[in-house]
């Protein structure tokens, strides 16, 4: 990983609109294979050069899911961070992530119900200035009520 912010714990009590985390991680050959094993995905198109560049993507890329793993990465290390429990994720994949592409996945605060710890954060990943992936997460925020 590159350039990231700390991680650790931001508790509900300490959550306020428009806060952002973000995190940048190159996406390597090694990560799309270890990808593959746990999630049994062994679709060729991420593994097969020969078989990818015969697809409207003209090359291998990453599974999309490898990607959205890296907004649960900063929600669970950053926003929120320790503690947090996700409720619902929305995603639309937008654009491939091919192997060496630089993946920054960033989350921010829309809506926080204290009530209930719920925390509403719209996620996006971008290879540059190009968006790949966005969506809404849910998520319950640890407090310090319950440490």
């Amino acid at each position: 990983m590159l350039d990231n912010l700390p991680r650790g714990t931001i508790c509900i009590e300490d959550i306020e609109i428009g806060m952002r985390r973000h995190l940048l991680k190159e996406v390597t050959d090694r990560d799309i294979e270890l990808f593959a094993e746990v999630s049994t995905d062994r679709n060729p198109v991420h593994l097969d050069d020969d078989y990818a560049h015969d697809t409207i993507f003209e090359g291998r890329i990453a599974h999309g899911m490898l990607t959205a793993a890296l907004i649960s990465a900063v929600i669970g290390e950053q926003l929120p961070g320790h503690g947090t429990v996700y409720m619902g994720q929305s995603l639309k994949f937008i654009a491939p992530v091919r192997p060496g592409d630089v993946v920054r996945a960033e989350v921010q605060v829309t809506a926080i119900n204290h009530a209930k710890r719920r925390v509403t954060l719209e996620c996006h990943c971008a290879v540059g200035d190009r968006i790949v992936l966005k969506g809404e997460a849910l998520v319950m925020a640890p407090s310090r009520k319950f440490d």
